[in-house]
Order: C-alpha cells, then structure tokens, then sequence
C-alpha cells in the first residue's frame, strides 16, 4: 500500500516521504537531519528505509538539512543542474554521498518506484515538482513553490490519485500584512508562490480528473490560515458537486510534523 506524509510544510521547512511499507524516498531536506529523523520515527519509518532524497529546488528551506541527512544515511541526492549549483553554493554538498543530475523527461527508477520531474515556474536556478508512481500504480506528486500554474504541470498533475499542492497566501491578507513592497510582489509574481485562489482553481480541476486526496501544503505563517486555505479550496470544489470524505479527503499540511501518516 502507498504512503504519504507531509512532515514538514511552510517556508520554515520542508520535507515529504512518499513510498510502502518497507521503504521511500525523501522529497527535500528543509530542516536539521535530526528533526527529519525524529519525525520519520515518530510514524514507524526507519530513516534506513530511505533510499532516495529528490530535491525541488536550492532555498534553504528545502535543503537546510541535506548534507548531515545524506551523508548519514548514504544516499543519493537527486536534483535539477541548476538546482545542484545552487545546492553547491550553499556548501550542502559532500563526497559522503552520491549527487546525480535529474534526466530531462525520463524517470528515475528508485528500487520498485519511478519518481518523474516536472519544471515549475519559481525565482530559483531551476525548480521542479515530482511524482511518484508507487508499486501498485498509485501517484503522488509534490507541487509547491510555483508562481503560477502552467500547462506542464497540470498534465502532469491531471490523473493522479494524491496531490500536494501549494496553497501559499491569500492575497488581501499578503496585500494588507507587514511584508515590504519588494517581498509582497516577489510572492505575488509569475514566479513566487501560488494563492489560495489559484490553488481552489486547480484543486476543482483535479479531483474532477480522479484526484482522491489532496493536501494543501506551503502556507504563510504570515499571509494565511490553515482554516482560510481549507475553505477556499472547499468552497471551489463544492460547486463541482464532490462531496467531502466521500468522493476526495481534502487536508492541510501543517507547518510542524504531527500529520499522521496516510495510506492510499
């Protein structure tokens, strides 16, 4: 049976397990190895299951913890080119572990598992989402950091049983809040983070497309409310005619580790 977990989601740190029973892969570092491994334990999943960490792009909050985390557990980092230099800027790559290239529009094959890249729009050297098809055909994509929805990821979106989508700010409370000007359009821009309203426009779309679960990850501390984010995206797929808990399983991810692991 597939499994899935948000252990950690916010611009704090990130870090997913998609896999089975006996083993996974790790989608970002975002935060200290310890507190990953601490968070994989605290669902029954030994960290030596992990035979793969897939990096989405090159901020800290989704590489903090990579060196210690791969190094420790020797496995190989997988992650765009542009996202490997910035990842060599930061100093978070080590000869105590392998670093490999993701191959433009081919799979990765991680033991029974195909771990597929897609390209987002975010201000980084060269971003990427994934998808995770599972032994028993199941997928779950990872879709955060994105600036707005293009048509690549969408089709790549479309189809899949489990999606993490990012449902970063709402944009009265971004307009109105504290951030500086600069920040406020950076968040705002074709290459910052996706709103809650672009999220519910793509989350209709999805489960109207056979996604059963779907999780809102990436949100603001500063800019959103896990209840806003929640409504937003319900609200939008009601007028659909999907009926909560029967047809979909709509969740938010929270910023610390005490999601409970999910198996679909």
């Amino acid at each position: 049976m597939a499994r899935f977990c948000s252990l950690f989601s916010s611009s704090s740190g990130n870090a997913t397990f998609v896999g089975t029973a006996s083993h996974g892969v790790l989608i970002d570092a975002g935060v200290s190895a310890k507190r990953i491994r601490t968070a994989l334990a605290d669902r029954d999943i030994d960290p030596k299951s992990i035979r793969a960490i897939f990096v989405t792009h090159e901020h800290s909050d989704h590489i903090k913890g990579i060196r210690v985390l791969a190094s420790g557990l020797g496995v190989p980092v997988y992650a765009t080119e542009g996202t490997l230099r910035g990842m060599a800027d930061a100093d978070v790559l080590s000869e105590k572990f392998p670093v490999y290239v993701l191959p433009r529009g081919e799979d990765v094959v991680i033991d029974d598992m195909l771990v597929h890249a897609f390209t987002t729009p975010h201000d980084s050297n060269e971003s990427c989402g994934f998808i995770v098809t599972l032994p028993d055909e199941r997928k779950a994509a990872i879709a955060t950091d994105i600036g707005h929805m293009t048509n690549e990821i969408m089709q790549n979106l479309l189809g899949c049983d489990l999606v993490m989508l990012e449902s970063n700010h709402d944009v009265g409370m971004l307009e109105n809040g504290p951030y500086p000007y600069f920040l406020k359009r950076r968040i705002l821009s074709d290459t910052g983070h996706l709103s809650n309203l672009a999220c519910a426009d793509v989350a209709t779309q999805l489960i109207d497309h056979g996604t059963t679960r779907l999780f809102l990850g990436h949100l603001s501390t500063e800019n959103n409310l896990p209840a806003l984010a929640f409504q937003t995206s319900y609200a939008a797929i009601q007028e659909t005619g999907a009926v909560l808990d029967r047809d979909y399983i709509l969740k938010v991810n929270p910023k610390e580790n005490n999601e409970d692991l999910v198996r679909f």
